[in-house]
């Protein structure tokens, strides 16, 4: 053992997303006495502007919105008590089909291994236990949150570290019972297109398939107003709908796939950190 603490590295696509699914083991974790740092590769440039003004809409200004989106991860971070914030600042590359995706400098048109440099020189830096990151589809295909598994799994290679890894996921069960949840909070809702429906069902993986499922209930208020600082982007944070109370039922429990590990920890876990302490 060395007098290094324990160290989580979290790596996301946009401001706001350290909220959405790893808020919770940031509060715990960091509450635990173990560093927490938080990689952001993108500017959130595709995000909503000011009265919510949507990207390619007349008084939509990307680096605008960047520079307040900045302001708003600086915010969750104080919130969630994150040791570490490392940006990465890559544009934006908005949503899967759009004109941005294909823009010079995006994210998404960054080469993986100019990416996996630089935050490779991160893990030699801060030299992680723990590394979580989205799966191989983003999670749901979003184009930075692909990138950034990729650029995350391609930086661990240019490494001689040994962290455990692990993927955020959804059980099935939860996301079976997302559209009742959306509709008993937003009551003008439109029917779901049996396509969508179909889609999401597919999100996450069977309950059985989550190997790590970790209990933060006791941090949802954190996670619930961390997310409450991205206020800019606030009409498409569906879970500020439910106030606190029903939003720590939904959101006490984070859940992962480990995809790598030398602790030979036994599976299921309760706890990332479990084989290391």
């Amino acid at each position: 053992m060395t007098d290094r603490p324990l160290t989580l590295m979290a790596v996301h696509a946009h401001p706001d997303d350290e909220a959405t699914g790893t808020g919770g083991i940031l509060a715990r974790y960091a509450a635990e006495g173990i560093r927490t740092v938080l990689v952001t590769c993108t500017d959130g440039g595709c995000g909503d502007g000011p009265g919510g003004v949507k990207p390619g809409e007349p008084g939509h200004d990307p680096a605008a919105v960047a520079s307040m989106r900045r302001q708003e991860l600086e915010a969750s971070r104080d919130v969630l008590k994150i040791s570490d914030l490392e940006m990465l600042d890559y544009a934006d590359s908005g949503m899967a089909g759009w004109p941005s995706n294909d823009a010079p400098g995006s994210f998404w048109q960054t080469p993986v291994e100019q990416g996996a440099a630089r935050l490779a020189e991160l893990m030699r830096q801060y030299r992680p236990d723990v590394v979580v990151t989205y799966d191989e589809n983003g999670f749901y295909g979003h184009p930075d949150h692909i990138q950034a598994n990729r650029i995350t799994m391609a930086a661990l290679e240019m490494t001689a570290l040994t962290p455990k890894v692990y993927w955020t996921t959804m059980p099935r069960s939860l996301m079976q019972r997302f559209w009742e949840t959306m509709r008993e909070f937003q009551e003008d809702m439109p029917e779901p297109d049996p396509a969508e429906t179909a889609a999401m069902a597919e999100i996450g993986l069977p309950d059985d398939e989550i190997t790590t499922w970790v209990d933060t209930t006791a941090f949802s208020g954190q996670k619930f107003d961390a997310l409450a600082a991205h206020a800019s982007q606030g009409e498409n944070i569906f879970f500020l709908k439910m106030g606190k109370e029903k939003f720590g039922e939904w959101m006490g429990m984070e859940t992962f796939v480990r995809v790598k590990d030398a602790t030979g920890a036994a599976l299921p876990e309760n706890d990332l950190f479990a084989g290391l302490r």
